[in-house]
């Protein structure tokens, strides 16, 4: 009854206002200029290259895309972008990004992420919350050349608001079900044309979704405030000074988690007797010094990035005390990036330039096995050393075809020290405290591209390497479970972006093959207590990717959005014994679609009310197993999501819905201890916001 009620609110809603707005004059589509997609500006490119000039497969979200949709975080982007998943897995730390089926669940993540030039290498920091967002850019495909180490799957480039391009207040309050509120808020400011400053913040609370049997509460709690605070100084027009610092502080509360019945195809209730959450504090500030003339240009972004987190986790996830963790991390970063490029040279376009990171951790792991009566400590410290030197030519034959090629070389160190203690049956263990010897990682990467461009087309074809280092596994229970090789593609594409009928329609269609040697594993360690990376022998992802994007029409604009990716898992054999040769990777949706209708109607001046908006999106994806033995399978699934937006001077106030239809599915299925868990999907949800701009 409460989905049929919502559905008929809306239903009668669209009727009402179609009817209204029949009778009262709509300003001229003319005043909404076409989406010229084509023009957009690829930041991540590094050379503000036009997305028509690009030989890459690209997906932009808008600002005006995020606030349709209700896209908070990363995560709640998936299948918006074609072959983009970033699944829902319990709590923030544990938050992979899934690229053309491209990722990876633990140790550190195989798609790059980067927010304001800083470079995020640690995937527990992927899950923020989002406000004072500009655009997010997705390159899909190994990014290599230009990012190095991590980008195999692609890059996502996130971007938020400049005071140099926006001055006013933003104020933004949201009220949700499961008590759920979010409050938005920013002042962007100039005092002089050399000095643009702004401020913005966000604060975020919810009782959670999913109920604890055990003592009947809420599990996934959470709170969470942020900050974010940027400083441009342009003393002339050849140079300029800008920092960037980021807070962030959550204390979620997580994993629910229930036994899941294999032969039934059902879930128990969760019950568990062990409070589990998730607390997390990050910080990052970036300095970015910028010289140009014209006709070249000089940038230097020093970056740091400050993580302090602590996980504590009911392991068995039932009603018995069986095995309890605690893990505390702490991650300091400093990176440093200076590029070099040319400008306004019609025939030849480069770049040059060079990276260096330091990356230091330190990691705690407690854990309790009540039922073996062991307790243990695992300290860590590990650290890793990069240098990279990188290049990109672009060399125009004629005025419509381009040839592109690049070449980086990364080199990369890494240590680790391991200290043990541990009490079994109330006697001290003997303790272990080992350093390793260093590993040592080294690679050229290659890049060749072509784009040919006629009318408002352009095709490219491409080749492209991608790379993740090996490393250390922090948990690890024999001897050959210490190391992880690195991993190493080999990416073919090609594709055509086209504007159609008087820019009213774009397109973009690529289809892409990737061949990946030594790809990193995730593996559960034989007592079930953790999990490690090993490595397969070779794998290939391969598929197709398109988007149709409209420009406004009668009031109309539309989205389609899809992808499919073949991912298999073509040589894995151990020991003789397992054997998933020509297995499907697990964790990897073979579909990911999204349709997106949104009607605008326009008000004369007169009338109390500007504007009206109506926001429809389905995405659906699916077919994916969770497991390397391909026994547990997720069916496709489609979300719906509803939204009615109202527009009267500086105030806007919307009405929104996600999960219309109460879809239920498992957002994560693993086994651990003997036992399979699944992780249900968040019921409907609906809410509303009050918005004001001034």
């Amino acid at each position: 009854m409460k989905v049929r009620y919502i559905l008929s609110v809306f239903i009668i809603a669209l009727v009402s206002f179609s009817s209204f707005a029949q009778n009262t004059p709509v300003v001229a589509d003319s005043i909404l200029p076409p989406v010229e997609l084509n023009e957009a500006v690829i930041k991540a490119s590094k050379n503000n290259a036009k997305l028509k000039d690009l030989p890459a497969s690209v997906s932009i979200l808008h600002t005006s895309v995020i606030e349709s949709n209700g896209i908070g975080s990363l995560n709640q982007a998936t299948s918006i972008s074609p072959n983009f998943v970033m699944p829902e897995y319990g709590s923030k730390l544990t938050s992979p990004l899934y690229i053309r089926g491209i990722g990876s669940r633990i140790n550190a993540p195989s798609v790059g992420l980067y927010v304001d030039n800083v470079p995020y290498f640690e995937k527990s920091m992927f899950n923020f919350d989002f406000f004072d967002i500009e655009k997010i850019e997705i390159l899909r495909g190994p990014q290599g050349t230009l990012y190095g180490r991590n980008s195999m799957g692609g890059i996502i480039n996130v971007i938020t608001r400049s005071p140099q391009d926006f001055q006013g207040n933003l104020l933004s309050v949201s009220a949700a079900s499961f008590g759920t509120y979010k409050l938005n808020a920013g002042h962007y400011f100039k005092p002089n044309e050399k000095l643009a400053i702004s401020l913005s913040g966000n604060y975020q609370h919810s009782d959670g979704f999913f109920t604890n049997e055990y003592n009947n509460t809420k599990i996934d709690k959470i709170n969470s405030w942020g900050l974010r605070n940027r400083i441009i100084y342009s003393p002339n027009e050849h140079f300029s000074v800008e920092n960037i610092a980021a807070f962030e502080q959550s204390k979620q509360g997580g994993y629910p988690y229930a036994l899941y019945d294999d032969s039934l195809k059902t879930a128990a209730d969760i019950n568990y007797n062990q409070y589990s959450s998730y607390d997390r504090l990050m910080f990052s500030d970036a300095l970015n010094l910028k010289y140009s003339t014209d006709r070249w240009e000089l940038t230097n972004t020093l970056s740091y990035q400050f993580l302090d987190d602590n996980q504590n986790i009911d392991q068995d996830f039932t009603a018995d005390s069986l095995h309890f963790i605690t893990q505390i991390q702490r991650q300091n970063m400093i990176s440093d990036e200076i590029i070099f490029r040319n400008k306004d040279n019609k025939r030849y376009s480069m770049i040059f330039g060079g990276f260096t990171f330091l990356q230091l951790f330190e990691s705690e792991v407690d854990v309790n096995s009540y039922q073996s009566s062991l307790w243990y400590l695992k300290t860590y410290g590990y650290d890793v050393l990069g240098l990279a030197l990188f290049h990109q030519s672009t060399y125009n034959v004629t005025d419509n075809f381009s040839v592109t090629g690049g070449l980086r070389y990364d080199f990369e160190k890494s240590g680790l020290d391991y200290t043990y203690d541990g009490v079994r049956n109330q006697v001290t263990l003997p303790s272990i405290d080992t350093t390793y010897p260093d590993l040592t990682d080294h690679i050229l990467l290659p890049k060749l591209a072509m784009n040919y461009k006629f009318g408002q087309s352009s095709v490219f074809a491409s080749y492209t390497t991608g790379y993740k280092p090996g490393g250390f596994n922090t948990t690890f229970e024999l001897p050959e479970q210490l190391v992880f090789k690195n991993e190493v593609s080999h990416n073919f594409e090609a594709g055509i972006k086209t504007s159609l009928f008087s820019n009213l329609l774009y397109s973009d269609f690529a289809i892409f093959y990737t061949k990946l040697k030594n790809q990193q594993i995730y593996r559960t360690v034989p007592s079930g207590r953790g999990s490690y990376l090993d490595n397969a022998g070779i794998s290939e992802n391969k598929g197709v990717e398109f988007t149709l994007q409209t420009s406004p029409l009668r009031g109309f604009q539309g989205t389609v959005a899809y992808g499919y990716t073949h991912s298999k898992i073509l040589e894995y054999v151990k020991d003789s014994v397992i054997n998933y040769n020509h297995h499907f990777t697990p964790y990897i949706p073979r579909h990911t679609f999204s349709v997106q209708i949104i009607k605008t109607f326009l008000f004369k001046s007169s009338s109390l009310l500007d504007q009206l908006k109506l926001n429809v999106l389905y995405n659906q994806l699916g077919n994916q197993y969770w497991d390397l033995e391909n026994k547990y399978r997720e069916d496709r699934y489609g979300l719906l999501s509803a939204k009615i937006s109202f527009f009267m001077n500086h105030f806007q106030f919307d009405v929104w819905a996600k999960n219309l239809l109460n879809q239920s599915y498992h957002s994560f299925l693993f086994e651990a201890l003997g036992n399979t868990y699944v992780q249900n999907a968040k019921p409907m949800q609906v809410g509303a916001n009050i918005s004001l701009k001034f």
